[in-house]
């Protein structure tokens, strides 16, 4: 697929499946921009990159400060946007008896509430016929132990999504979204043990983790012109796990 000379901004797009997008746009000939909160982690990403094509902004989307700052960005450069991929988002796992309120609320700001109002900043700067892409996840719709709050966030961010593409489709704005599976990343590598991933591997229909790169490479299909009739989509990259028997 052919991105050259599209601009796209990659939200959480540092580490894992953002970075893996990442450079993939950039391979594809894309101007890419990442956002995210460590400042050490948008360097170390751009100097494995290593392209004029990419930009980086320390950006905090899960408070309107933060988006506040991306929009000036874009709005400075002048650029529209082909491509938002609002992928940025945390998880803490935890039974309802003992999560807490400062879990609960970091949890719903990044994975809620900042897509839902970066999309509505960078509104003007879309290009008609842009597409915008939220990472979204297989807990949506499964009841995994523990992961309530996690669990409904991802269900609400995928009726903002739906929504948002009914309400973008005179604009010829598609609106799709990726719900990976468990992926190898860094975040999953931080909030479970090497005994949990190894489950993981057993309740999958494929018998393995996903790699970021496969996640990336959806979410480019979903981005490119290969796409172009597919709007208010949720498609699942989980190596079978949603669909496969347990017996």
């Amino acid at each position: 697929m052919n991105f050259t000379n599209k601009n796209v901004i990659i939200t959480g797009g540092s580490t894992g499946i953002g970075f893996a997008t990442a450079q993939a746009f950039i391979n594809a000939g894309a101007n890419v921009w990442i956002t995210g909160r460590s400042a050490e982690n948008l360097e170390k990403a751009a100097a494995t990159i290593n392209s004029s094509n990419l930009k980086t902004l320390v950006s905090d989307t899960s408070n309107l400060e933060g988006i506040t700052l991306l929009e000036k960005a874009v709005a400075e450069s002048g650029n529209k946007i082909d491509v938002l991929f609002l992928n940025a988002g945390i998880a803490v796992f935890a039974p309802i008896g003992e999560s807490t309120e400062a879990d609960f609320d970091a949890q719903f700001n990044t994975n809620v509430k900042g897509p839902y109002f970066t999309l509505q900043k960078l509104l003007p700067y879309l290009q008609d016929g842009a597409s915008v892409i939220f990472t979204s996840s297989t807990v949506a719709t499964a009841a995994n132990l523990g992961s309530s709050v996690y669990s409904a966030t991802k269900g609400a961010l995928n009726k903002i999504a739906q929504i948002a593409a009914n309400e973008l489709a005179e604009r010829k704005i598609r609106v799709n979204i990726v719900s990976p599976g468990a992926t190898k990343t860094e975040g999953l590598e931080k909030v479970t043990t090497s005994e949990i991933r190894d489950h993981f591997s057993e309740i999958i229909a494929l018998k393995r983790l996903g790699d970021p790169s496969e996640i990336a490479k959806t979410v480019l299909f979903l981005a490119s012109d290969d796409a172009s009739y597919i709007s208010g989509t949720e498609l699942l990259v989980d190596g079978g796990y949603t669909t496969f028997s347990r017996k």
